[in-house]
């Protein structure tokens, strides 16, 4: 070998040998670092989803970041090319550190001398925002090239690729690339233009110099290197190049999606370790009646808010739940979700009084009922008008929700029974504090929920058996499912409401609806359903105030038929079921011709005689017998009022629908005890003794 053949082996051994011991020294630099902690990737941002996955609202991290979860899959393909393309050209080739790009910018850096492209690979980028340094020296290069190579070891490329889309800075506290999408072109990164991917490959490079919100011009020419790039390496063409640069940048943020805002902040609250949270919801039903709710809000007067609840029938799936509106108006109390606010029904619990009537065999629809004055103990009910109709059939009484023949039916139903068939269609009904249960519940006189109501509605939608409704799509599949009112009746009552009078401008007979209005104007309600949905409507002020003028079929009930018109209307009728009986009153049974009730006919006698506690008298103390377990029974008589009779002690029922006037309680101990007495048309009577 000649001496410029040895010269040069000489040379190759030495660089061969410099490149090992670089090699293991790089390896045991390696070896040495601490674990890589990725724990930090891992918080996101909490989202809440409809149930097809569609955005309703997202959150922002502990510290304030919107950092959402993404997939690659769910990114335009577009965009993960010109990333490719324009970051790390042979990212599915290298093992996290690419040498060919490292010496080109090596040899640039000595012919230019500045760095005129980086050779950086995905996976180190991902490993700095893993580890973030300030510094930018060799130790820290070394650092991030050797977490680049653990980085390849142990995740795939796509588990990489996902850390990086996840990760990446866009300006301000945006992280990763669907928050960037949101933020800056209010869409999901799945279908972005080829203009708007290139802006998003560009901000990662500088985002706090590049933000199209602050600096738009910067960001213009960012895209367009990005653009230039692609179409030197025949990514796109030249036409595609024109089209993407006469695209606008953006030049402001955007807010984030923010449906079904008050639903989705209790569902945080109640699953805080989730970071999706799948919702029954429908996105675009939803986006549609917040629209709804707002513009009503707006039109019918300032503070007034407007609730929305829309269920399936067949699964009982809330499907749009507007908690009010406007969700930044302080006036209306947006951030309220008025949905579960506890509130008076006014008129919209009727229709389960005649339910009860139909199933107990005491009325029909075609039952004539008495619309004159009448007086129940103290109580002496008035219809809305002020007027009288005289003899009504049930149909008419219902459709036109007149008051007094309702509460003819609920005197004969009993109120407690009312109550406990509210309750056993799941509806978590309330009573004044201090208060016991009486004919006044059949008009108003207790609270209930719009999302209670409406699961009440969806019952008689479902031939009178209730199912839960619920609205997180993950939650297991239970049978809630219970029978609380007679099929007949329910399609009774279905049949009846299918034919109340619809507001002005609107076309009725095509889904049953009922509307409300509590005491005091504070409260306007309307829900209809048909085979297929149940829709709820509350509308008020979020503080109670009352508002003149505000009635459920002049407030309410016009929204309704709108909300159903956005939701879709079901036209068929309910098939009636087995048992109905479809007649004229002339062809019904005696009985069910005309409804008389025995509270009726006393008259006036029923003031006179309403129910009084006879013993023991009020204030008496007592002396109880007891053989060291057990105390001797208290003896309960009553004078006058209407059986059956109905005793309360220390507000819990001791006798229920007692046929007779006295009765005995077995008490549970010494001290003041307060007992309770309750006849058929609700008059009552009370007094405070004390055992000893």
């Amino acid at each position: 070998m000649n001496p410029r053949g040895k010269g040069v082996f000489r040379l190759l051994s030495i660089l061969i040998g410099c490149g090992m011991v670089a090699v293991c020294g790089f390896v045991i630099f390696m070896v040495l670092l601490p674990p890589l902690d990725i724990r930090g990737s891992d918080e996101r941002s909490v989202v809440v989803e409809d149930h097809n996955g569609v955005l309703l609202r997202p959150f922002t991290t502990r510290d304030g970041r919107w950092r959402l979860p993404v997939d690659v899959e769910n990114v335009d393909a577009g965009y993960i090319k010109l990333l490719l393309s324009f970051e790390d050209r042979r990212f599915y080739e290298h093992h996290g550190i690419d040498f060919f790009a490292l010496m080109r910018a090596t040899g640039q850096f000595i012919r230019y001398g500045h760095v005129v492209s980086g050779g950086s690979t995905l996976t180190m980028q991902v490993a700095r925002l893993l580890e973030p340094r300030t510094e930018r020296s060799i130790y820290a290069k070394l650092r991030q090239s050797a977490r680049a190579v653990q980085l390849e070891a142990q995740f795939s490329k796509s588990e990489i690729l996902r850390l990086y889309l996840t990760l990446a800075p866009f300006g301000g506290n945006l992280e990763g690339v669907r928050a960037a999408s949101l933020a800056y072109f209010g869409k999901e990164p799945k279908h972005l233009s080829l203009s708007e991917a290139a802006l998003l490959v560009a901000l990662p490079q500088s985002p706090g110099s590049r933000r199209p919100d602050r600096f738009a011009d910067i960001a213009q020419q960012a895209k367009a290197r990005v653009l230039s790039r692609a179409l030197a390496l025949k990514i796109i063409s030249s036409e595609d190049f024109k089209y993407a640069m006469l695209e606008p940048t953006p030049s402001k943020r955007l807010r984030f999606p923010t449906l079904a805002a008050q639903t989705a902040q209790a569902a945080i609250a109640e699953r805080p370790e989730k970071s999706v949270i799948r919702l029954t919801l429908d996105a675009s039903l939803q986006a549609s009646l917040e629209k709804l709710a707002d513009d009503r809000a707006q039109a019918l007067g300032p503070r007034l808010a407007v609730a929305i609840v829309v269920a399936e029938n067949a699964t009982g799936n809330i499907v749009a739940s507007v908690g009010g509106a406007d969700y930044f108006s302080r006036d209306r109390a947006g951030s309220m979700d008025l949905t579960r606010s506890l509130r008076s029904p006014g008129s919209a619990l009727k229709p389960f009084i005649y339910a009860l009537s139909f199933a107990e065999g005491i009325a029909h629809p075609e039952t004539m009922l008495e619309d004159r004055p009448s007086r129940y103990g103290l109580y002496v009910p008035e219809n809305f008008d002020l007027k009288f109709q005289g003899s009504v059939s049930a149909r008419q009484a219902l459709q036109t929700s007149l008051n007094i023949p309702a509460v003819d039916l609920l005197s004969r139903i009993g109120p407690t029974k009312f109550l406990s068939t509210l309750r056993a269609g799941g509806a978590a009904v309330v009573l004044p504090r201090d208060s016991v249960p009486g004919l006044s519940v059949g008009l108003g006189g207790l609270g209930i929920s719009l999302r209670d109501l409406t699961q009440l509605y969806v019952g008689l939608a479902r031939g009178g058996v209730s199912t839960a409704l619920h609205i997180k799509a993950d939650d297991p599949a239970l049978n809630t499912d219970r029978p609380f009112i007679e099929p007949v009746a329910a399609w009774y009552v279905a049949d009846i409401l299918r034919g109340s009078p619809p507001p002005l401008n609107a076309i009725g007979g095509r889904f049953s609806y009922k509307t409300g209005t509590s005491y005091g104007y504070r409260d306007a309600w309307a829900v209809g359903f048909d085979r297929k949905h149940t829709v709820g409507i509350w509308v008020g002020r979020a503080d109670g105030s009352p508002v003149l003028g505000l009635v459920g079929r002049v407030a309410a009930a016009p929204i309704l038929f709108d909300a159903f018109t956005r939701t879709g209307i079901d036209p068929e009728p309910f098939t009636p079921p087995q048992g109905v009986i479809i007649a004229k009153n002339a062809d019904l049974p005696p009985p069910l011709r005309r409804f008389n009730s025995e509270v009726s006919k006393e008259g006036d006698m029923a003031q006179s005689s309403s129910v009084k506690i006879a013993f023991p008298p009020r204030g008496a103390k007592l002396d109880l017998k007891s053989d060291g377990e057990n105390f001797s029974e208290l003896i309960l008589k009553a004078q006058g009022g209407t059986l059956p009779l109905t005793w309360i002690v220390n507000g819990t029922p001791a006798i229920l629908n007692d046929p007779r006037r006295q009765s005995s309680f077995k008490t549970d101990g010494k001290g003041f005890t307060n007992i309770l007495v309750i006849d058929a048309a609700g008059a009552t009577d009370s007094v405070t003794v004390r055992l000893q």
